[in-house]
């Protein structure tokens, strides 16, 4: 047994020397290469790790080793470096006093070992791993946008992310509502690259599922998982939402606005479904009182039915019907009321209303609603309110309560539910002249447009009592301005010219009064306000014809001396005890015998009664109306 044991004992140390000696891998490898890690594009130092002396660097050669083959890329000789022709050639150089060998403008085809030599005194070498890495793009998503449905028997492609120019090849992890996804027999994940020229990597994805309408809102999204000298890394791609298919279980209606309907209102009625896509559409609307379906209608695109202003006809139930165009199921949802509140055909009774001046009239106002409705009267050129409620009562009319009025109707619950009716009423009566008497000023055998305006109801007609040439212009349905045109003649100037509205009611007139002025050189001046109406022949007076500025003044002058002078002679009879005091009236005074002739002073004035308050009797009192400005003082005795 001892033996035996001896015996394997030396085979086994035969064995190792044999190893060593053929170059086999054993105990005596060489040892792992040195790390050195660095990204594209940048500079990678190799260190030759030799443990001696600084001077035995004078004497070293640098290789690339690919696939297993070394190959001669650069040489140290007395501390001088020299590039040997091939890739390197430019981008090889010496640093650190010729311990490290820089390579500028690192790519993915550097990836290799990297060693160096030294002869002297014995041959030794340093091996150098270099590892290149490279950031991914941006990963990007593309969807399948034709959907997938949900009686699908394979899983169906979902999207597919891709990752450009990335190195090594990174990882690719697939999400679903921010859960990752792994292989299983509703999902299938098939991941390949592609290597660009440059060496880099683009890898594409593509995730394939079968979904379940659960997943309609479903969220994906992918990740890429990869390395850089500072660590590990990821990025992700947006996140998208496959459209899904199944079919509807369930339709329903819907209404918009919401609430309260008036007529008048833009209505949207919606069908809805739980499908998708959506099935089609039709609604049909239904008889309230008679339960018979009046009408059906398809809707547009997005199962919606548009009423741009509805009406008390569109009341109503409202069904919504769709077909599944997959399945051919029919569904149908809940019927709806649709109520539309109204209101109409306002009417105003008696439709003309006609009526007597002084009289009274009552108006009564109607309306169709499906709800109470409130009424009130307004005046339609002020628009006042005149009256709450249905009837209207006009009393003792005057010409001017003609004109239109305006019944509303309306339903306070309802905002902004209302209709009116527009009615005219017309009050008859005789012609109203737009002036009772005119002045004008006129230059002899000239000629003058004279003009008369006359309304009433029925409208009246205008006559003339002078001749000339005459024309009408209607100024409205009630009204007419009559213009005649004359020559002034003295027999005109003598009488003056007068107009005469009639119809059927009655007649009025207008008196138009001529002065010559020859220093005037307008015409046609009114002495009445032009907006002063005179319309009752039986009360109106006729105006005084006023006297012009200078005449006044000449006549208070007068009036002025006369009294000055009666005062004088009052005064010195007085004085001489001829005149008792207090009396009134005619006053005798007995003169001396060579005065007893008999004389009479009359003092007259031209003034009107009015202006004759200015005359006052030695006792204060003034005189009256009728005297006219006359005074006589008896001087015989």
């Amino acid at each position: 047994m001892v033996l035996s044991r001896l015996i394997c004992a030396f085979l086994l140390v035969a064995c190792c020397c044999c190893r060593r000696a053929a170059g086999v891998p054993g105990e005596a490898e060489q040892p792992e290469p040195e790390l050195v890690e660095v990204e594209v594009g940048s500079t990678a130092l190799l260190k030759c790790g030799f443990s001696h002396s600084q001077g035995n660097f004078s004497h070293i050669d640098w290789f690339s080793v690919h696939k297993e083959k070394p190959a001669l890329i650069f040489r140290v000789r007395q501390g001088q470096g020299q590039s040997e022709p091939g890739e390197y050639q430019h981008r090889l150089s010496l640093q650190d006093k010729g311990t490290t060998l820089a390579l500028t403008h690192v790519t993915p085809h550097d990836e290799r070992i990297f060693l160096c030599r030294d002869k002297r005194p014995r041959s030794q070498e340093h091996r150098i791993q270099l590892r290149v890495y490279k950031a991914p793009e941006e990963p990007s998503i593309q969807l399948n946008t034709l959907g997938i449905s949900v009686s699908s028997r394979e899983p169906e492609e979902v999207a597919t992310c891709v990752g450009r120019n990335g190195y090594p090849i990174p990882q690719v992890i697939w999400y679903k509502n921010r859960q990752p996804l792994k292989e299983e027999n509703r999902i299938h994940i098939q991941s390949s690259q592609i290597v660009e020229s440059s060496g880099l990597y683009t890898l594409r994805s593509v995730l394939k599922a079968q979904l379940l309408k659960e997943d309609k809102d479903a969220q994906f999204y992918c990740e890429l998982n990869y390395r850089l000298p500072s660590g590990n890394h990821m990025k992700e791609s947006r996140e998208v939402t496959v459209p899904v298919f199944y079919p509807a279980e369930k339709v329903w209606l819907e209404v918009e606005p919401v609430g309260i309907l008036k007529e008048g209102d833009r209505v949207e009625i919606r069908c809805l479904a739980d499908g998708n896509p959506p099935p089609h559409f039709s609604v049909s609307k239904q008889n309230l009182s008679t339960m018979v379906v009046e009408e059906e209608k398809t809707t547009d695109d997005n199962g919606i039915l548009v009423l741009e202003a509805v009406q008390k006809k569109h009341s109503g139930l409202y069904q919504c019907h769709g077909l599944d165009l997959e399945t051919l199921v029919s569904l149908q949802s809940d019927p709806q009321e649709l109520l539309v509140n109204y209101v109409s055909d306002v009417r105003v009774s008696p439709a003309a209303p006609e009526s007597q001046e002084g009289s009274n009239l009552t108006l009564t106002c109607e309306a169709e609603s499906n709800q109470v409705p409130e009424f009130q009267w307004l005046r339609e050129k002020t628009g006042k309110v005149l009256e709450k409620g249905p009837v209207l009562q006009l009393h003792n009319l005057k010409r001017e309560a003609g004109g239109s009025y305006r019944c509303m109707a309306s339903v306070s619950s309802v905002p902004g539910l209302n209709r009116t009716q527009l009615v005219n009423v017309t009050i008859l009566g005789p012609p109203w002249m737009a002036l009772k008497e005119r002045k004008m000023w006129v230059q002899e055998n000239a000629m003058l447009n004279l003009s008369c305006e006359a309304s009433g109801n029925p409208r009246p007609t205008i006559s003339w009592n002078v001749k000339g040439m005459a024309s009408e212009q209607d100024q409205d349905p009630q009204s007419v301005l009559s213009i005649l045109n004359v020559l002034v003649t003295p027999e005109l100037l003598e009488t003056g010219a007068e107009c005469m509205a009639s119809n059927s009611l009655g007649k009025n007139t207008t008196i138009i009064f001529l002065e010559l002025d020859s220093n005037r050189t307008g015409l046609n001046t009114s002495t009445v306000n032009p907006h002063a109406r005179a319309n009752s022949t039986s009360t109106e007076k006729k105006l005084p014809k006023p006297e012009s500025k200078g005449v006044v003044i000449v006549a208070v002058t007068v009036c002025v001396l006369v009294l000055a002078v009666l005062g004088a002679l009052l005064y010195f009879f007085y004085k001489k005890g001829k005149l008792p005091c207090g009396r009134s009236g005619k006053q005798e005074i007995t003169l001396p015998p060579s005065r007893k002739s008999e004389f009479v002073v009359e003092v007259k004035s031209d003034k009107l009664p009015e202006e004759m308050g200015l005359l006052q009797g030695s006792n204060g009192d003034k005189r009256a109306p009728g005297d006219q400005g006359e005074k006589y003082i008896d001087l015989r005795h």
